[in-house]
């Protein structure tokens, strides 16, 4: 078996892969802020940082690898996004966390060790603030507490800009406020109606950034291996996280490799919110399984755009039904030949391609061919079913309680939107699988048909 190499962001080279600790490799991969349905572009860090895992597991085994995934379910686009809805806040995060776990489990993710939510660290939020501010590495400005850049030397080197490039075009924040425009907070003051929590600097709530420096460092401690997320991070919020946190823990490092993914994109342009270019992941659960949409993330080098569109999922519908002719229920390892193509940076597309020739040996009735392309697509997270399993589609199955509840707490989201198209395709949904629904005293009702 090789050695691990991947691209680091922060070296801007493929490096060897060599834990602080052998014995304990910690993972973080900044989870999603939940004020929406997850989209594809959210779909495929997801799919990546799985595989890495999976990685990770094999190379070092199982108990030896502590995987931390977060969920942001404290931002301005929840807050603002529940204004909107006009929903309470805790409802809107609840619901959006809720569809992020059924999209995991539909594109068969392996569970974190930890997936803390920021709400629920807040006091370490606060402490790290506290520590930051001892050390004259922030300062406070009408209740808004803010980190000094100038006050650490090596910003940017994540981002590899200096700091005019940072602020051109960039993701910062604009506040008179602030001593340098490059600043970011760390705390500041809730409006009327906002959550807040108390502080030493008054009732408020804690800036992005800070959210996950502080979990990462309660599950994974003050220096960990590997940092992994979307190309948008890395500035401002991976550039920011590194700065704060060396700076709080009077570390040399905090994360000893970056990990990102390029961006997926419609037309050429990157798949957003934003823009309403953006496809959920929920929107194709009723016309494809969870690993066409896995097989055609993976169909694409993690580094380098994907052009989202539907004939790549219509494409690898038909490659999958074809591999699934010679599925088999045994569980073997897979090969060192094989897993050795993962290991040189997560080379996906060659792995794809010695696939496709374990395919074309064992449809001839080679066996060995057949053993090795059945441990190979399980490994990377497919052949997770048998063929006739594969070939029902959502609709046509006979939905669990929790799916039912799910959809119809999307449906109650989609009506509160006024996105009344969305909410009748729900019900609809629900009726072809035999479920009828009543809106009564403000509450909906379901039951067979």
């Amino acid at each position: 078996m090789n050695s691990l190499k991947i691209y680091n962001t922060l070296s801007k080279a493929k490096e060897e892969f060599i834990p602080l600790n052998k014995n304990l490799i910690g993972m973080y991969v900044c989870g999603p802020t939940v004020y929406d349905d997850p989209h594809i572009g959210n779909a495929r860090p997801l799919i990546i940082f799985d595989l890495v895992y999976r990685i990770l597991i094999k190379k070092f085994g199982k108990n030896k690898v502590n995987y931390v995934r977060n969920i942001t379910d404290i931002d301005d686009k929840i807050i603002q996004r529940a204004n909107e809805l006009k929903i309470n806040i805790g409802e809107l995060t609840k619901s959006i966390t809720d569809i992020f776990l059924a999209d995991c489990k539909y594109l068969n993710c392996l569970n974190p060790n930890h997936q803390p939510k920021a709400t629920d660290h807040i006091t370490a939020m606060i402490q790290m603030i506290e520590n930051l501010l001892t050390k004259k590495f922030a300062y406070i400005k009408d209740g808004n507490v803010y980190f000094n850049v100038n006050k650490f030397k090596d910003y940017g080197k994540l981002s590899n800009k200096n700091p005019k490039e940072l602020i051109s075009g960039s993701r910062v924040e604009i506040s008179e406020l602030k001593n340098n425009p490059l600043d970011f907070v760390l705390w500041k003051p809730s409006k009327d109606k906002e959550p807040s929590w108390q502080s030493p600097w008054g009732n408020g709530r804690p800036g992005w950034h800070i959210e996950c420096s502080a979990m990462s460092e309660k599950f994974l401690g003050k220096e960990f291996d590997l940092h992994c997320g979307g190309l948008d991070l890395i500035f401002p919020h991976h550039e920011n996280e590194i700065a704060q946190s060396i700076c709080a823990n009077d570390s040399s490092i905090f994360a000893k490799y970056w990990m990102h993914n390029g961006y997926v994109t419609v037309d050429g342009k990157k798949m957003s919110k934003s823009d309403g270019n953006f496809i959920t992941i929920n929107n194709l659960k009723n016309n494809y399984n969870g690993q066409v949409v896995r097989l055609s993330i993976l169909g694409t080098h993690y580094r380098q755009p994907l052009d989202w569109n539907l004939n790549i999922l219509e494409t690898n519908k038909k490659i999958l039904d074809n591999w699934y002719n010679l599925y088999s229920p045994s569980e073997d390892e897979i090969s060192d030949e094989i897993f050795n193509i993962l290991l040189d940076d997560l080379n996906t597309p060659k792995f794809i391609t010695s696939i496709h020739s374990l395919y074309n040996k064992a449809k001839t009735g080679d066996d060995l061919a057949k053993k090795n392309l059945n441990s190979a697509l399980k490994f990377i997270g497919l052949f997770n079913e048998n063929k006739e399993q594969f070939n029902i589609i959502r609709k046509k199955t006979k939905l669990s309680i929790s799916d039912i509840e799910n959809l119809i707490d999307q449906r109650n989201l989609a009506r509160k939107n006024k996105d009344f198209k969305k909410a009748d395709a729900i019900r609809l949904d629900l009726e072809k699988n035999e479920i009828l629904i009543e809106d009564l005293n403000d509450k909906t009702h379901w039951k067979h048909k």
